[in-house]
């Protein structure tokens, strides 16, 4: 029988399926949680008792069909993450470290329902819900991942691009974005659109409190943003580097100006769902920025670039010699 063969472009594409579907489900869960229908199936995992789907005379009306389409989506999201599982074990060469990621994926939806189902169990706990959301953004990260390193030469030990400075700023730009992210989901949980329509379930946060600390995080990482870009220009960095992080201070910008207006109109949930949009959008981003200053060469490059007795060396160990001490590359 012959064996399924996936070409390089065709995986590639099939994990950035993987980031978009890992997107989407987080865009559809905010909706939930927005219109108030997060109880909308009121148990779990059956819609209502004794049903596993929405009943006609169900007294949730239409947040019934709200909570149960999401739930189905998570079905599209299991295919999407088994093809990624697929296409990473059909590579040639098959490379494990993909494999291990994709299998995180499917991993992760699963304790994505189930953390789920707790919070419609605990009725829609916010710190619960709140979970539920950070567990995305590390799912989303799995996927990010899996698509980036798919792009790499090899398998071999990262091999920095820039100088040491500049990779911890990257590291704190990474760390304040997951904490923006992080405040956020409190702020949604202090404010108006806890996710049920009926008996919201507050943090008990001051929500101008929470909101102010959030707008102090979104600056300190709009400073790490513009101190990243400096770095990279002043260092000759490589290439994707510097325009990865303009769409970082380009999505940053939109959303500051979104998260402004939202909170002086009354946080209107048609806004709020696109603020939901556009922070899956900036923690890719900032994702992106992390893969785009190292490089991981093959096993036998590293090899070559630490031998003292050959001429011989890897592409990204060039570049590495290059930036690492400030000069052009060639």
């Amino acid at each position: 029988m012959r064996s399924l063969t996936i070409s390089p472009v065709a995986t590639r594409r099939v994990f950035a399926a993987g980031v978009v579907a890992q997107m989407g489900i987080v865009v559809t869960g905010g909706l939930v949680r927005l219109t108030g229908s997060g109880l909308g199936c009121p148990t779990w995992p059956q819609c209502i008792g004794g049903s596993l789907i929405p009943v006609k005379n169900q007294p949730q009306s239409f947040h019934k069909y709200i909570e149960f389409g999401n739930r189905m989506l998570t079905f599209v999201v299991v295919v999407v993450v088994l093809a990624c599982v697929l296409a990473a074990w059909q590579q040639v060469p098959r490379r494990r470290p993909l494999v291990l990621l994709a299998g995180g994926g499917v991993v992760g939806v699963f304790a994505q329902a189930v953390l789920g189902g707790l919070t419609v169990l605990t009725k829609l706990n916010p710190f619960l819900v709140a979970s539920h959301f950070l567990l995305s953004m590390a799912l989303i990260a799995v996927a990010v991942a899996l698509y980036d390193r798919s792009g790499d030469e090899g398998d071999g030990t990262s091999v920095p691009l820039v100088r040491k400075e500049i990779g911890w700023l990257v590291r704190a730009l990474v760390a304040v974005g997951l904490l923006v992210i992080a405040l956020g989901t409190l702020v949604t949980g202090s404010g108006p659109h806890s996710g049920d329509a009926d008996h919201p379930a507050r943090t008990g946060l001051v929500v101008s409190q929470i909101a102010w600390a959030h707008a102090d995080a979104v600056t300190l990482f709009c400073g790490l943003v513009i101190a990243t870009l400096v770095a990279l220009r002043l260092t000759s960095a490589p290439a994707p580097a510097g325009p990865r992080v303009l769409v970082v201070l380009a999505v940053t910008v939109a959303q500051g100006a979104l998260g402004y207006i939202q909170y002086f109109t009354g946080v209107p949930w048609v806004l709020v769902a696109f603020h939901v949009l556009g922070a899956t959008v900036l923690w890719v981003s900032v994702l992106r920025v992390a893969y785009a200053i190292r490089s991981r060469p093959t096993s036998t490059d590293v090899l070559q670039s630490s031998s003292p007795s050959t001429g011989a060396t890897g592409s990204a160990a060039i570049t590495a010699a290059a930036n690492l001490s400030g000069a052009p590359g060639e």
